[in-house]
């Protein structure tokens, strides 16, 4: 491995220079993991700086502390059948991923980070990260891999793992794993089998807590939201109707729910399932909507409970503003969210509602939905280090981009 530079170049500021992969060809998960990231960072350390590098459409409507900024790559986007297209531009998908490829690599020749945090995926979408990987891993920048809690079920982690290479790349580049979660709830990793060398980079972080941002939203929210209510969401929307059906179905069968929701719709909503959702909750008295807002933070902490599907970002905002919350999981492509509900409801977190072995009826949810108010929230379970993941996080990039001691640590020498 390189030796690292410990003095900064001509010109350069004192503060580390960090870059954020961000893998976001769906949804709004990745993209707000970073953005939690990136702003507690430069929170710790104000002279740092952070650049994300992301291909969301909506990056630009998120706020972010100063020291970070973003580069907005062009956009994939993911389709029913699981195959991807470029969103935007008119080139087929090898011709996007090679310039995406071209602009990750530029950017990390143009910004020189001390250290590399890539989101996910060991390799990138379709491997597009691997050349910043290798110029990186030359120059000496401390590269790192940050995974969810969960990633998928062993049966379909392990073989999409060995069909990207992604495990081999694991072991070659990354000098650290950061899981944020905890391992006494889940190890993503585990069916992997990676060797004692790999395993022993790996930190466990905790979840990563979430704070009401500084500023209001602008949202302007309706007349449901001054009453104790239940906050429903599906984070970027793209595949969350099947819940928000749901919930609409059980208002319209059961009219003594006696607290009311309010429905978020997510940016990726279908535009037809939008406005035939739209047309039966105006018929519903106990029902209001909002198509997004940017800093769902404020209505998270206004909301007396939460019913959402489950991923990582809201997972996190519930714990972190303490709310009763029931998860709807998705079951299809992934079963990342039905086993983090699992998991979650054991500890006695969460209480989970799922469609994966039972039948998805209005009575059903109705039911749920009316437990809400007595069940209890997440502060009564006592679980150490559960909200400690960006505490974790700094602590582990202080270490990184400290000046070099005489003796590597062991398993440095080992990667080498």
């Amino acid at each position: 491995m390189a030796s690292i530079q410990t003095t900064a170049p001509s010109g350069r500021g004192s503060g580390p220079r960090v870059l954020i992969y961000s893998h976001d060809t769906f949804g709004l998960g990745h993209l707000r993991r970073s953005r939690a990231i990136a702003n507690a960072i430069v929170e710790e350390q104000p002279g740092a700086s952070v650049v994300i590098i992301s291909g969301s459409p909506v990056i630009g409507n998120f706020e972010f502390e100063s020291g970070v900024d973003y580069i907005r790559i062009p956009g994939v986007t993911k389709l029913p059948d699981g195959d991807y297209r470029c969103l935007n531009l008119n080139m087929n998908l090898d011709e996007a991923v090679g310039l995406r490829q071209s602009l990750i690599l530029q950017a990390a020749k143009s910004f020189q980070p001390d250290v590399f945090i890539v989101d996910k995926e060991p390799t990138g979408f379709r491997g597009e990260v691997m050349s910043a990987l290798d110029y990186l891993q030359g120059v000496g920048c401390r590269l790192v891999l940050g995974i969810r809690d969960v990633m998928d079920e062993p049966a379909l982690l392990v073989p999409e793992w060995d069909r990207k290479e992604a495990k081999q790349a694991l072991i070659r580049y990354y000098d650290e794993i950061w899981v944020y979660g905890l391992k006494e709830i889940y190890e993503p990793l585990a069916a992997l089998h990676l060797p004692p060398e790999a395993e022993s980079r790996i930190t466990y972080t905790g979840y990563l807590r979430r704070e009401v941002p500084p500023t209001r939203s602008l949202t302007r929210y309706p007349k449901i939201t001054k009453q104790p209510f239940i906050l429903v969401t599906t984070g970027g929307g793209g595949d969350g109707e099947d819940l928000i059906d749901w919930v609409i179905s059980a208002y319209e069968t059961d009219p003594d729910i006696e607290m009311p929701a309010l429905v978020l719709f997510g940016p990726f909503i279908d535009r037809d399932k939008r406005r035939s959702f739209v047309e039966r909750i105006t018929k519903q008295p106990k029902l209001d909507v909002l198509s997004f807002d940017n800093k769902i933070e404020h209505l998270m902490q206004k909301a007396d409970a939460i019913v959402a599907m489950g991923g990582y970002n809201t997972f996190c905002e519930a714990l972190s503003f303490d709310k009763r919350t029931l998860i709807v999981p998705r079951t299809r492509p992934r079963l990342e969210q039905y086993i983090r509900a699992v998991e979650a409801e054991r500890l006695g977190l969460v209480r989970m509602l799922s469609d994966y072995r039972e039948p998805r009826t209005p009575e059903r949810m109705a039911e749920a939905l009316r437990g809400l108010s007595a069940q209890p929230r997440p502060s009564e379970v006592v679980v150490p280090g559960l909200l400690d993941g960006l505490d974790r996080v700094q602590e582990r990039l202080k270490a990184l981009t400290e000046p070099a001691i005489p003796f590597a640590p062991a398993f440095h020498q080992a990667a080498e």
